[in-house]
C-alpha cells in the first residue's frame, strides 16, 4: 500500500478501496515507469513484486 501511495500521492482510504489484483497491477505499473526512468547498467533492479521471490 505504502508503494503506492507514495508514487502516486493517494490516501490509504484511496488504496484499499481497490481491489487486491487491481494494487498489484498498480505496482507493475509503477515498477515499469522506474525502469523505465531509471535503467541500471550493471544489473537489472528488482521490481517490488520479487522481493518475495526466490
Amino acid at each position: 500500500m505504502g508503494f503506492i501511495s507514495y508514487y502516486f500521492h493517494w490516501s490509504s482510504e484511496e488504496v484499499l478501496a481497490l481491489d487486491h489484483a487491481s494494487r498489484r497491477r498498480w505496482c507493475e505499473e509503477i515498477s515499469a515507469i522506474n525502469s523505465s526512468l531509471n535503467p541500471s547498467k550493471k544489473k537489472k533492479e528488482k521490481s517490488i513484486l520479487e522481493f518475495g521471490r526466490k
